[in-house]
């Protein structure tokens, strides 16, 4: 039998990761150690808005570069 380990666990000192439920729908997001939401890599936000349809202003995103075409 495989050793279930948890969430936090699984994921490396700099590793973000996405807390979806039994739905599909995102829940939340880990954001490791010494980072804060000023971080969020561009390609997380990107997935976040398509594929979760989040609202970009959550990200601060009207001081991003826009990377839609």
């Amino acid at each position: 039998m495989s050793k279930k380990i948890t969430f936090e666990e699984s994921l490396g000192e700099s590793d973000w990761g996405l807390i979806i439920d039994s739905k599909g729908n995102l829940k939340g997001l880990f954001i490791p150690d010494g980072c804060d939401e000023d971080d969020v890599p561009e390609s997380i936000i990107q997935m976040c808005i398509t594929q979760f349809n989040i609202n970009p202003d959550e990200f601060g995103i009207e001081e991003r570069p826009s990377l839609l075409h």
